[in-house]
C-alpha cells in the first residue's frame, strides 16, 4: 500500500514522504491515527505543500543544528506554573509551554513534536528535556518549573 506521511513516524519517515507499507499497517494504524493519507495523484501534489511547511521550521543542516544545540545548552529555562501547597501543579506541563519558555529565555523557535520529556511534569522542580534537532544532533537542557 502506498501512503503519504503527514507526521513523523519513527522508522518509517518524515512528513511528506511517500512510502510503501503493508496493507494492514497502513489501513489499521497509520490512516486511522492520522499519521498518513492514502496516495493519489492529487494527494501527491499536497506533498509539496507539506514539504514546504516542514522546510520552513526545520533545522537547515548539521552545522546549523550544532549552533542551535550550543545555544540551547547554554540557556537557563524557567517555566512558571500554578501549583498547590505541596508543589503539585494544577495540570501538567505541555510541550507547547516548554517551547514558549525556551523562546522567552532567548532561545530559538523549536518544534514541540521533537521534544522528549521524561514522563509527565506534574510538580515543581528541575527536569531534563531532550530535543532532536537533526538525525545526528540531540540537545539536552534543564527545565526549571517554578511556582508562579
Amino acid at each position: 500500500m502506498k501512503i503519504i506521511l503527514t507526521q513523523e513516524v519513527s522508522g518509517l519517515g518524515a512528513p511528506g514522504d511517500i512510502v510503501e507499507v503493508k496493507d494492514g499497517f497502513g489501513r489499521n494504524y497509520l490512516l486511522p491515527q492520522g499519521f498518513a493519507i492514502a496516495w493519489t495523484k492529487g494527494a501527491e501534489k499536497q506533498v509539496t505543500v507539506i514539504k514546504r511547511a516542514r522546510s520552513a521550521r526545520e533545522i537547515r543542516d548539521l552545522g546549523h543544528a550544532t549552533e542551535v544545540k550550543d545555544q540551547l545548552e547554554g540557556l537557563k529555562v524557567n517555566l512558571k506554573a500554578r501549583a498547590g501547597d505541596g508543589g503539585r501543579l494544577f495540570g501538567s506541563v505541555t510541550p507547547a509551554e516548554i517551547v514558549d519558555a525556551v523562546k522567552a529565555a532567548g532561545g530559538p523557535t523549536l518544534d514541540r513534536r521533537r521534544l522528549e520529556v521524561p514522563g509527565h511534569i506534574k510538580s515543581i522542580g528541575s527536569y531534563p528535556v531532550r530535543i532532536k534537532l537533526h538525525p545526528e544532533v540531540t540537545a539536552k537542557f534543564d527545565l526549571h518549573v517554578v511556582q508562579g
